[in-house]
């Protein structure tokens, strides 16, 4: 599977981190190296240059499965796409027969097996988009995530005390309606529930590194109808920290509001 080599290389990164910090230069070396190896063979295996995307699998001659599907947004996710095609990952995952209005289907609308009230050859699953977008964020490409974290939330207030649940059908977004509801679905399902806060890691661009005991905001930026947003209660290392964070320009204003130790917050353009 295609994003199953998203998390093998993410995986051996922070191997590499972990032995890093722990002293092992060599197997953080090693590590590295096989990271680099794995993105090469990922990059020569499932891209397909007359779609301009990641092939969905090899099978078992290793060929191609060119498949289109939501599954190459976990790839964003881990970091392993080449920066050069990011973007057009992104603009293939926000095209029509992906793009529902509300979120991204599991399968293209394009595809034979494509139905959107399936469990998964077409719905939408808010955790996989949420990944996708955070993805997207990662790879400095602000609209797309902004365009995908707009629709979760909007999406979010056509369910029953504003919970996302596991999935809904794929159909596209109507003027007047909101998403059509899958009977069976998981509510409250975990991965579902932490939709929210990755996608607002991701509008804050968030880094806390223990070690350092320090909170990075890279590029921080809220959609144009968020007014606001209070993080209160944050732990770093043995810090405890209340943050506001408001529009500004073209990126956001951070606050300090209390700080309970020492932790450093360092914000970057």
């Amino acid at each position: 599977m295609v994003e199953a080599q998203g998390y093998y290389f993410a995986a051996l990164l922070a191997a590499a981190g972990v032995a890093r910090a722990l002293g092992h230069t060599g197997t953080a070396r090693r590590c590295r190296q096989h990271a680099s190896k794995v993105r090469e063979r990922f990059e020569a295996d499932f891209w397909m240059q007359d779609e301009g995307f990641y092939a969905l699998a090899l099978d078992g001659r290793d060929a191609p499965c060119r498949v289109i599907a939501s599954n190459p947004g976990h790839c964003l996710w881990t970091g392993i796409v080449a920066p050069a095609r990011a973007e057009m990952i992104a603009r293939r995952l926000l095209a029509e027969d992906m793009f529902t209005g509300w979120g991204i289907r599991t399968l293209s609308a394009q595809e034979r097996l494509y139905n959107p009230m399936s469990y998964h050859n077409g719905s939408v699953w808010p955790h996989d988009t949420a990944l996708a977008a955070a993805g997207m964020a990662r790879y400095g490409l602000v609209e797309p995530f902004m365009t995908l974290s707009t629709a979760l939330f909007e999406a979010v207030h056509h369910f029953d005390g504003a919970r996302l649940p596991e999935l809904f059908c794929g159909f596209p977004r109507a003027v007047g309606h909101g998403p059509t509801r899958y009977p069976v679905a998981c509510s409250p399902q975990a991965w579902a529930a932490g939709v929210v806060f990755h996608l607002v890691r991701g509008m804050l661009g968030f880094e806390a590194d223990a070690t350092e005991n320090r909170l990075t905001l890279n590029s921080p930026r809220l959609p144009p109808w968020l007014g606001w947003l209070e993080i209160r209660g944050l732990l770093v290392a043995k810090s405890r920290l209340d943050l506001r964070v408001t529009p500004w320009r073209e990126s956001a204003a951070v606050e300090l509001l209390t700080r309970a130790g020492d932790a450093e917050i360092v914000v970057r353009r």
